[in-house]
C-alpha cells in the first residue's frame, strides 16, 4: 500500500502581522533613489525632525523604525505557525539588534567625547 504524504500549509492568521508589521518598518527607514524615506515625509509631517542636526547627523527614522520591528518580533514568537510568522520574526529580530548596536555605539561615543577620553 502506498503512503500518502500530507501537506500542511500554514493559514494567515495574527502572526502574518509580524511579516507585515516588518515590511512596514523597512520601508520607513530605507531610501529610493533621491527621494527620502517613508519615515522622513512621515517625521517631517507631523513636525518632528528626521536629522538630530537640522541637515545632518544623526537618522532617528532608524530608530523610530524600532516601533515596528520589536512588536513584529514578539508577534511572530507568539503565533510561530501563522504564515510569514518566521520570516517577520527572523528579519524584525536581526534588523532591532542591529539598530540596539548603532544605539550603544552613539551613546559610548558621546560618552567618550563628553569624558574627554577620546584619543586624537
Amino acid at each position: 500500500m502506498p503512503t500518502i504524504e500530507v501537506r500542511k500549509t500554514k493559514n494567515i492568521g495574527l502572526g502574518s502581522l509580524s511579516f507585515a508589521l516588518c515590511l512596514i518598518g523597512i520601508l520607513f527607514t530605507i531610501q529610493f533613489g533621491d527621494k527620502p524615506c517613508i519615515g522622513d515625509n512621515i517625521l517631517n509631517t507631523i513636525g518632528l525632525s528626521f536629522l538630530s542636526n537640522g541637515d545632518s547627523g544623526i537618522h532617528y527614522a532608524m530608530f523610530y523604525s524600532a516601533i515596528f520591528f520589536i512588536p513584529s518580533f514578539i508577534i511572530g514568537h507568539i503565533h510561530p505557525d501563522d504564515r510569514g510568522a518566521k520570516a517577520g520574526k527572523i528579519i524584525s529580530g536581526f534588523l532591532s539588534i542591529l539598530i540596539v548596536s548603532v544605539l550603544l555605539t552613539i551613546i559610548i561615543d558621546l560618552l567618550l567625547d563628553c569624558c574627554g577620553k577620546r584619543a586624537n
